[in-house]
């Protein structure tokens, strides 16, 4: 990473700290003397371009206006008490100002729910949790590109103004991007927007830059949309989404290899989803794609196709889109037993399970089994810590699996036939599906309950689908599939 860029990382991190988080006294001068030196350095429009960057990545869910408002007041805040003539407490008192006024039931902020939390405390604490706040990932962008000619139109009326709402619908669109990746994006966007629409042949320009920065672009979307479901899963979550699609992807891997490649995809999103190294995503995806390429290209068809291509972000794009794999002929699934479930030394039994239960059920997304998982697993834990831990799992393990087994029909029937069919021919399957189950009901009845399925279907059938997104619809298309009074699964769902 150059030292230009370095410094720009700086102080977009510093940038959260101006907002709200009051050091105590020698640690603060300190950090007053870093922003001010990287304010002066940068320029007050270059601070304002990377804040909008920030803010909006920060609060993803915050209006252009609201964004605005919040980046005006920190920009106003650091060029006030970095002036050579400001007052000495200026730092402190600007940013007691600002946590106060987010705390106005009218303030002009990006709104949060637990901002009244913070605002029931005070001082340090308060400005603390002001600064932990943060917004749920967008988990589907709602970025659109416009034409070149409405760009340009955009951009000559109004250079400042376009600039700044595009710095906020991207960066909120795929905010869970890493830094270096959306500083990056944004930068080369807006100058090539500056260049094209200066350009006697607008339309070549474009594609000439668009195709130049191809895969800034493919990085940045994609490490958007790992990094998200890594926001919302965690470490752990991550690690066993990754087992239940690469078993999915190829069913003929051994455990071993599955597991390297999925902690292998795992580590890459741990080091760079919040890294402000530049080329760290690059850098970790390059050596993911050749665990995976070296561990199962040759169990699977498609890996081996994917693992073909000459870049290593064309090899990444091409295994995250792959579709799990046709279902393949397997033995019966082994059992753990009660000692290997309560063994919190050795999770193998439990990823082994997982696998089996994966690679048999390929047109069951991993948003499902993920789902289904942390519950079994939650109900078999309470087992393992009761004082009598083998009778607990002899009297509730059947249950269990009777309720797993029950879930998975259900999420076979939402979803198997979306993996299996066209478009079309799932539309229509669906309405003959409706007509016979509910034959008194009319035909905009029938057209509506297709439209919902459908639409749960394109959202929540795919391999990689939104966990945050799909979690309550899961919830709202499987609430009656126990059919025993005391269920284990689904009183832990509501």
């Amino acid at each position: 990473m150059n030292s230009h860029s370095l410094q720009k990382m700086k102080v977009l991190i510093l940038l959260l700290s101006v907002t709200f988080i009051h050091a105590e006294h020698r640690g603060r001068d300190y950090e007053k003397s870093k922003v001010c030196k990287e304010f002066a350095n940068l320029g007050k429009d270059n601070f304002q371009s990377l804040s909008f960057v920030l803010y909006s990545k920060k609060f993803s869910r915050g209006t252009f206006e609201e964004i605005k408002a919040l980046v005006d007041e920190v920009v106003s805040l650091t060029e006030e008490c970095c002036d050579v003539n400001a007052a000495p407490d200026c730092y402190d008192r600007r940013t007691t100002e600002l946590s106060s006024k987010s705390c106005e039931h009218d303030a002009p902020f990006p709104k949060h729910p637990d901002t009244h939390k913070c605002c029931a405390q005070e001082g340090l604490e308060r400005k603390l949790c002001m600064a932990a706040l943060v917004h749920p990932p967008q988990e589907f962008p709602t970025y659109k590109e416009s034409s070149n000619e409405e760009i340009c139109e955009s951009f000559r009326k109004n250079p400042r103004d376009f600039a700044e709402k595009f710095l906020h619908k991207f960066s909120s669109s795929y905010g869970q991007a890493p830094l270096p990746l959306l500083v990056s994006y944004t930068k080369n966007y807006l100058s090539m927007v500056s260049t094209c629409c200066a350009s006697s042949d607008i339309t070549a320009c474009f594609a000439k830059e668009t195709f130049q920065n191809k895969y800034l672009t493919l990085l940045t979307i994609l490490s958007d949309r790992v990094c998200s479901a890594f926001t919302i899963y965690g470490m752990e979550k991550t690690r066993f989404s990754y087992i239940v699609k690469f078993s999915q992807k190829a069913p003929a891997a051994n455990l071993e290899d599955v597991i390297k490649v999925a902690e292998s995809m795992t580590n890459v999103l741990s080091k760079c989803c919040d890294s402000i190294m530049e080329d760290c995503m690059s850098k970790e995806i390059t050596e993911y794609t050749v665990s995976a390429c070296e561990h199962l290209s040759d169990k699977e068809k498609e890996f081996k196709n994917c693992c073909g291509e000459k870049n290593p972000l064309d090899i990444f794009l091409c295994t995250y889109s792959m579709p799990a794999a046709q279902p393949i002929k397997l033995p019966d699934i082994v059992k753990p037993t009660n000692e290997e479930i309560c063994n919190t030394e050795n999770t193998n039994a439990i990823d082994r399970y997982t696998y089996e239960i994966s690679r048999r059920n390929p047109y069951i997304p991993e948003v499902f089994i993920t789902k289904v998982h942390s519950l079994s697993k939650e109900v078999l834990s309470e087992c393992c810590k009761a004082v009598e831990p083998q009778a607990c799992l002899k009297s509730q393990r059947p249950l269990a699996r009777s309720e797993i087994t029950s879930f998975l029909a259900k999420a076979e029937e939402l979803c198997g036939d979306y993996s299996q069919l066209t478009f079309t021919e799932f539309k229509k399957r669906l309405t003959q599906h409706f007509k016979t189950n509910f034959p008194k009901a009319n035909s905009k009845n029938i057209k509506d309950m297709v439209e919902n399925r459908t639409d749960f279907a394109f959202k929540c059938c795919q391999m990689n689908s939104p966990p945050l997104y799909c979690g309550p619809r899961i919830d709202a298309e499987t609430k009656n599939f126990c059919s025993h009074d005391s269920c284990l699964l689904t009183s832990r769902t509501k």
